[in-house]
């Protein structure tokens, strides 16, 4: 397969665009803090709102459920970036476990706050159904999303099969790998099993 490559850096967002991207940090890092001390089940929508200093319709405007706080970020763009940005003809999953490795490693030894978040995303999915069955509904709208970005990257239609379904397998693959990471109480070196996950797929079990 060929590789595009785009040299133009992403334009930067206006301001109404960055206020929402404030908005919606401020209501994750409220919900991060208040589960933090209270738990998810005794965590609600009022008091989110209130820590964040916004209306509670303003929470439910940005994120229509509770679990769509805890697993939505603001990553979609930069990893399009990132995978734009990668060698052209480079092989699509060495591209891919590149760029969530790099990912994943800002995330690790970067700010307490962020490794604190990652850390008690990867618990909730454990341990709250609701966490985990939001996160399986949107799986499918995920991997669509990815299978975009890598059929852009490789010149395919926006709708190729074979990209959909890469997309889809790996994004399974990361789901996994992130809750038997918690499952073992996090203990285990993440960006070790996430080159576990994109081994399977490069050379089977």
């Amino acid at each position: 397969m060929t590789a595009t490559h785009h040299a133009s850096s992403p334009a930067r967002p206006g301001l109404r665009e960055r206020k929402k991207i404030k908005t919606r940090a401020a209501i994750r890092r409220a919900t991060y803090e208040l589960i933090a001390a209270r738990g998810y089940e005794a965590t609600t929508v009022e008091q989110i709102a209130a820590a964040a200093e916004v209306s509670p319709s303003t929470v439910i405007r940005y994120f229509p459920a509770k679990e769509d706080i805890v697993l939505s970020d603001e990553q979609d763009e930069a990893t399009e970036a990132a995978l734009r940005a990668r060698p052209a003809g480079e092989p699509v999953l060495r591209s891919l476990r590149h760029v969530v490795r790099e990912q994943l490693r800002a995330a690790l030894d970067g700010a307490p706050d962020v490794r604190a978040d990652l850390l008690l995303r990867a618990r909730l999915l454990r341990d709250v159904p609701a966490v985990r069955s939001r996160l399986m509904d949107s799986r499918s709208a995920c991997g669509r999303a990815l299978g975009a970005i890598i059929a852009a990257r490789t010149g395919r239609p926006e709708d190729d099969l074979k990209c959909r379904v890469l997309a889809t397998a790996v994004v399974g693959s990361l789901v996994e790998t992130t809750l038997y990471w918690a499952e073992h109480d996090c203990a285990d070196d993440l960006l070790g099993l996430v080159d576990e996950a994109f081994d399977a797929f490069e050379d089977g079990l």
